[in-house]
């Protein structure tokens, strides 16, 4: 007995030696004065914090963009997680909890409580921040923000284990430390006890301008307008626009969000918290309020809808003038049938509901492209890295002219997310019955536009062309390996493949990534949205295929995905049986056609014009410019170097090297500087398994697009050009070998994560794309900054 309790002892004095101990409080005098935090701390935080803490990948789920989400905590649970077995419960800020004690129950912890006391502070945030003031990043570390082996402490014991394991990565994460005055601004409030607004604040960062509250009376009376033809109308619009940042017709550059209510509009707002838009309320009576966002503006999420007296009457020029097909009622909420926008919206006619989408059709794939659905590479290598959308006119969409049609073959329309049965959605995924179903809609389809236009086959008159100059008949998708972005008009050179999406295809690729995804559901859920995501791809690149040359529409879809045999790797291919519509003359019928419309179909006012980048059939790409003057010459300088092949964008094809910023500076004068955006294209054969992304990519026909301004969210790396040396920067890109003597050449241009510099030269692309457009801009997401940290120093 005596050596068993011995050697018990004796494991446990070497366990507790193997506990890390506390990192010693971090002793700081608080100032005098007391430290106001909207006007002195917040612009800290959004300049240095906010950047990788303020979407749903932020560490730890540590919102830093507004104080609630500071006060809330962080918490260790990552809601993006593809492994995932059980539906998360949600923890969307200023939805599904309201006060810290509530957060605190969901499992969140504080990281600014200091228990040390006498000019000693223990806080989570102040040992992250004093960290790294003496332990700067070194020359070969690398940074991964989203990494597995990241931290999420809960006490000094895990901090200080985690740190002593990785001693770079205090905060700010993977850059230089903040300045020495803003250390002293956050360590001062954090003595101070960490406070928020006063009341007085907080009042006003939620006070509603008085012509504001005019339009949201407007609003609100229309949208909660007891009758069933407003109020089913009003359900329509919710579902679409509950991602939106909503701008009134006013001087106001203020942003809102539409949200269910316990309460009506002259009572303060309850918000009713469902996992999806259009799931039940459980409230026998609920109504549709506007809620001012106060939170910083990060681009990631900033989706800009406007609700102009334009908009107003437009909503009820489609919705509430005409006859709907069947008298209207209010349709309840059932599991089933409520994510199935074919049957709860049947009475509201698809023509205006159609309209309705490409009234607003840049807004509506941004909430694909930029939502919740699209981050990570799974996610999103279902595309290609660039590809141009287009869509079916509603005079020639027959699902829109005949309705019957929807209603015919509506089983087929289903989607995953509306089944509510787990073991059942299993089956359904590994028997792709969803995707099966998808297929059989399109064969259907194709069956009845065959018949329907057999001698009126559709050309270029089909395709939208827009109605008035704001519309955007044409848009571009690139992909940046784990997040995308969407812009209006023809960007870049001919893409590998073109979309044309009609009213079914468009519904239910929005119900099926937006309306109907669940960023905390389980993997099952992102697993089979992601599967069905591939049929309704298909399904897009086929009715543009459909256009071309019937006797090339197949061997194109096969050169469209590598070559492969469409039947052995079961692509649903089901090519239209009707000879084309358009007069093609030339041997690339793809091209011919997209150059019609953009040059003959759209509204000329609309601005759909071809960028620099584009090459005509036959162009070869032009010298570098003898001098540059001009903006037109800065981009022919990039676009002589952007072909397949070269060096730069073959050689540095790690995930976090896709989007790059350069800054050319013209004159001493900033105001006159040159921004452009740097986007790589990678070649991929095809897009149709979920995992084995690598094997599939072809880095020799790799190239890249030069666009002014400012692409993405999440730029890779930064660069600065003087003028002078434009020629030798175009040039290592052209000749880049990696080698030790060409990295030093581009740590000349580039901007590294390691420089002590980085804040000040970010602040100026910061700014820069402020400028441009404040209404459309936000802060960039420095989350996937390229990794590896090289210091000349």
């Amino acid at each position: 007995m005596y050596f068993r309790n011995l050697v018990v002892m004796s494991f446990l004095l070497v366990l507790c030696g193997c506990v890390a101990k506390a990192l010693p409080p971090v002793t700081f005098s608080p100032p005098v004065e007391k430290i106001d935090y909207l006007t002195e701390v917040k612009p800290i935080l959004v300049k240095r914090c906010v950047v990788c803490h303020s979407c749903y990948n932020s560490p730890c789920q540590l919102k830093l963009s507004s104080f609630e989400g500071l006060a809330r905590g962080a918490s260790k649970k990552a809601v993006y997680n593809s492994t995932r077995l059980h539906t998360m419960e949600p923890t969307r800020l200023f939805t599904d909890a309201q006060t810290v004690l509530e957060w605190q129950q969901k499992g969140f912890h504080s990281v600014t409580r200091n228990t040390a006391g006498c000019n000693r502070n223990n806080s989570l945030m102040m040992h992250l921040l004093d960290w790294k003031n003496h332990n700067p990043i070194k020359n070969g570390d690398t940074f991964y923000p989203e990494a597995d082996d990241l931290t999420c402490a809960e006490s000094g014991e895990e901090l200080s284990a985690y740190l002593e394991k990785h001693p770079s990565r205090g905060m700010p994460f993977g850059f230089p430390p903040l300045e020495e005055a803003e250390f002293k601004t956050i360590a001062g409030w954090l003595m101070q006890g960490a406070e928020g607004p006063d009341p007085e604040q907080q009042a006003q960062l939620e006070a509603v301008a008085a012509t504001v509250r005019e339009e949201i009376a407007k609003w609100e009376k229309f949208l909660n307008t007891p009758d069933a033809k407003h109020a089913m109308t009003a359900r329509y619009l919710y579902e679409h626009l509950f991602l939106a940042h909503l701008k009134f017709d006013t001087p106001e550059n203020e942003f809102y969000e539409l949200v269910r209510s316990r309460t009506p509009s002259d009572q303060p707002l309850v918000v009713i918290a469902t996992d999806r838009p259009y799931d039940d309320p459980k409230e026998e009576k609920f109504f549709y309020r506007f809620r001012k966002i106060h939170s910083t503006i990060v681009h990631k999420t900033h989706m800009v809808f406007d609700l102009s007296d334009a908009q107003y009457r437009r909503f009820h020029e489609l919705f509430i003038e005409p006859e709907w097909l069947l008298a209207p009622e209010q349709v309840g909420y059932a599991a089933k049938t409520a994510g199935n926008p074919f049957k709860v919206f049947e009475q509201i006619p698809p023509e205006s509901r159609y309209r309705f989408l490409l009234d607003n059709i840049h807004y509506i794939i941004m909430t694909f492209i930029r939502g919740p659905v699209c981050k990570g590479q799974v996610a999103l290598n279902v595309v290609q890295d660039h590809f141009w959308l287009i869509f079916l006119d509603p005079d020639y969409d027959l699902s829109v002219q005949n309705p019957g049609f929807l209603r015919t073959y509506g089983d087929l329309l289903e989607m995953p997310q509306m089944e509510d049965n787990l073991l059942r959605l299993a089956k359904a995924t590994v028997r792709r019955e969803y995707r099966q179903k998808s297929s059989a809609f399109a064969q259907k389809r194709q069956e009845y536009y065959a018949s329907h236009y057999r001698y009126r086959e559709p050309g270029a008159e089909a395709i939208w062309a827009g109605e008035k100059a704001t519309d955007s008949p044409l848009l571009t998708v690139f992909r940046h390996f784990d997040s995308a972005s969407v812009h209006r008009g023809p960007l870049g050179n001919l893409p590998g493949t073109i979309w044309v999406m009609d009213y079914p295809l468009l519904e239910r690729i929005y119900y099926s990534l937006v309306a109907g995804f669940n960023v905390y559901g389980d993997g099952l859920h992102q697993l089979s949205t992601r599967v069905y995501m591939d049929e309704l791809r298909q399904e897009g690149e086929t009715y543009f295929i459909d256009f071309m040359p019937k006797n090339r529409r197949y061997e194109m879809m096969k050169e469209w995905y590598g070559g492969m045999d469409l039947q052995k790797h079961k692509i649903n291919y089901t090519p239209s049986e009707l000879e084309a519509g358009f007069p093609f003359s030339s041997q690339m019928p793809h091209r011919e056609f997209i150059e019609y419309l953009v040059e003959n179909r759209f509204r000329p006012d609309a601005a759909m014009q071809f960028d620099k980048n584009y090459l005509r059939a036959g162009e070869n790409y032009p010298p570098v410019p003898a001098k540059y003057s001009s903006i037109d010459d800065y981009i022919q300088g990039f676009k002589a170097i952007s072909m397949p092949g070269v060096s730069f964008f073959t050689r540095v094809k790690d995930h976090n090297a896709n989007l790059a910023y350069v800054r050319i500076k013209v004159s001493p004068r900033e105001e006159e500087d040159v921004y452009l955006s740097i986007v790589i294209n990678r070649h991929h054969d095809d897009v149709t398994t979920l995992f084995g992304e690598e094997q599939r990519l072809r880095p020799e026909l790799d190239n890249a697009t030069f666009i002014e301004g400012f692409v993405g969210s999440y730029p890779n790396y930064f660069f600065e050009v003087d003028l002078a040396g434009l020629p030798d920067f175009l040039a290592m890109l052209k000749d880049f070998d990696g080698c030790p003597a060409a990295m030093e050449q581009l740590d000349n241009y580039g901007v590294n994560r390691a420089r002590q510099d980085f804040w000040e030269v970010y602040d100026r692309f910061q700014q820069a794309f402020d400028a441009v457009d404040p209404v459309q801009a936000g802060l960039f997401d420095l989350n996937r900054y390229f990794y590896l940290a090289r210091s000349r120093e």
